[in-house]
């Protein structure tokens, strides 16, 4: 009797035991109506997922693969050798003299080479033809081809790049193309899964998926990718799908099919994946490929300030900056000309800690956010000063100190010349072999810095020059540039003195 007893007390113990894990297990199903416990037969791998609707193995990106990889094309850009290209020392073996004194000599043989090629992705966002690409991509390029999904293949035309930001817009000819529509990068959750479509190694429509790993990544100076670029703005959606060379330019999808970033880089010491690739937030893109198609051009807003992050001036100065009572945030060391941050009221010493209600930790941050206004906009900004906060609004100016739109000026206006290529005959009574002359001097910077009609131009930015488009070129590298940096020096002579002159020119408007 006393065994029977026993044996019912164990199990009227068990009975209970199950009833409260069963209770407890419907009651917490109800309440988060999402809550999963371990389970091997639905989850093989033996993690326990908490918080999500359904296990990830259970995402779906067929849609979002089949939508992207008709839209995503394939990038061929061809950069042609010119009279320009250098030649480096004489082959003979012995330094012309000339160069010891001037650095570039036009009096040696150029050397033939053959033409660069170089391969990348594209999105399409319209159904008429414009295409996404970086501007590293096809930076420099003679001529682009496209070739999409179905392998149509198409030249394309650049409408407008941009290196501050690395984006590029093409346009082919056509209509009714697949295009991509466009997301939200500021919805984008850390975790959320993602797809990278690109070109890896000319692999084409190669589809690969990650995680949002985070946002608004900044200081990847190391990585593989456009340097110009990302010395300048950063602030990139960080994912661990695979991204390799060849991917540049290409989708960054959520699982909806919408594109969300533009990848970009890699963090590598070989240049291939290892676990690190970015993109840029497609909220930044869209202003970008705007302005390109409406002006050519981007009309990109200004703060006016010289900025440092918070963070590493208490690193680096902890005796004068350790008193600073926040650890985010951008102090502003100084100001620009016609600052319109300063004309509101801003001072030197202020930490900036967010723009329009957005948080921003670091100077990228607040670039990147700066970056989505165009001139004449109006943000309120808020700073931190003397352990107060302070709120002001400032009106956004571009470059010049206006809210006018800026129209960008073709490099032969700027300069206000004709350049001549030189004859045969010029070369050999000169005794050089690559130069341009300037011819019909009217208003503009070259008669502003003194040159006059017959001036012989060997070298700008040292770039050798031998035609009208290799000034050109050189022009519009220049023009890309920030507005500190818009230098143009220009080497050459007047054949009846033959002496080397040196010319600094501003080429900001």
């Amino acid at each position: 009797m006393k065994t029977l007893k026993l044996v019912f007390g164990f199990l009227l113990v068990s009975l209970l035991s199950a009833a409260v894990a069963i209770g407890t297990y419907s009651y917490l199903n109800r309440k988060n109506g999402n809550f999963f416990f371990f389970d091997k037969s639905n989850n093989p791998q033996g993690f326990r997922t908490v918080g999500y609707s359904s296990p990830a193995e259970n995402t779906d990106f067929t849609y979002a693969a089949e939508q992207t990889v008709n839209a995503v094309v394939h990038i061929k850009s061809v950069v042609k050798p010119s009279d320009s290209d250098r030649g480096g020392r004489n082959r003979r073996g012995y330094m012309n003299p000339f160069d010891f004194f001037f650095g570039d000599s036009p009096f040696e043989q150029p050397y033939q080479r053959q033409p660069q090629v170089g391969y990348g992705s594209g999105v399409i966002v319209s159904t008429d033809g414009y295409i996404v690409t970086n501007n590293h991509v096809i930076d420099g390029a003679d001529e682009i081809e496209v070739t999409t999904n179905d392998d149509q293949v198409y030249k394309a035309k650049v409408i407008g790049s941009d290196d501050v930001t690395d984006v590029a817009l093409l346009k082919v000819e056509g209509k009714d193309f697949h295009a991509l529509p466009f997301g939200d990068s500021d919805a984008l959750k850390v975790g959320e899964w993602v797809l990278a479509v690109g070109n890896p190694f000319n692999l084409t429509s190669t589809v690969t998926a990650g995680i949002v790993s985070a946002k608004g990544r900044g200081d990847i100076s190391d990585g593989y990718g456009p340097r110009s670029a990302l010395d300048k703005i950063q602030s990139y959606i960080q994912t661990d799908a695979a991204v390799n060379p060849g991917n540049s330019g290409g989708a960054l999808v959520n699982t909806k099919g919408e594109l969300i970033g533009i990848n970009t880089a890699i963090i590598s010491g070989t240049g291939n994946y290892v676990g690190y690739s970015f993109a840029i937030p497609v909220n930044i893109v869209k202003k970008v490929v705007s302005d390109l198609r409406q002006y050519g051009i981007v009309q990109r807003a200004l703060l006016g300030v010289k900025i440092n992050d918070v963070s590493e001036l208490k690193a680096k100065e902890p005796d004068k900056y350790g008193k600073i009572k926040i650890n985010d945030g951008v102090f502003v060391a100084g100001f620009s000309s016609s600052s319109s941050a300063q004309k509101a009221g801003i001072q030197v010493g202020d930490i900036i800690t967010s723009i329009n209600g957005t948080k921003v930790k670091t100077g990228q941050e607040l670039k990147a956010q700066v970056s989505r206004f165009s001139p004449g906009d109006k943000v309120d900004i808020q700073v931190y000063r003397n352990d107060a906060t302070k709120n002001f609004t400032i009106e956004l100016k571009n470059d010049q100190g206006t809210t006018e739109v800026i129209k960008q000026k073709t490099p032969k206006d700027l300069l206000g010349a004709t350049l001549k290529e030189l004859s045969d005959e010029t070369k050999n009574r000169i005794g050089i072999n690559y130069g341009v002359e300037v011819t019909d001097i009217t208003n503009g910077k070259l008669k502003s810095a003194g040159i006059k009609n017959g001036f012989i131009i060997i070298t700008a930015n040292d770039n050798r020059i031998s035609s009208q488009d290799d000034m050109e070129a050189v022009v519009t590298d220049i023009q890309k540039k920030d507005p500190d940096d818009r230098g143009l020096y220009i080497k050459g002579f007047y054949p009846n003195t033959r002496r080397m002159e040196y010319v600094a020119i501003d080429l900001n408007n």
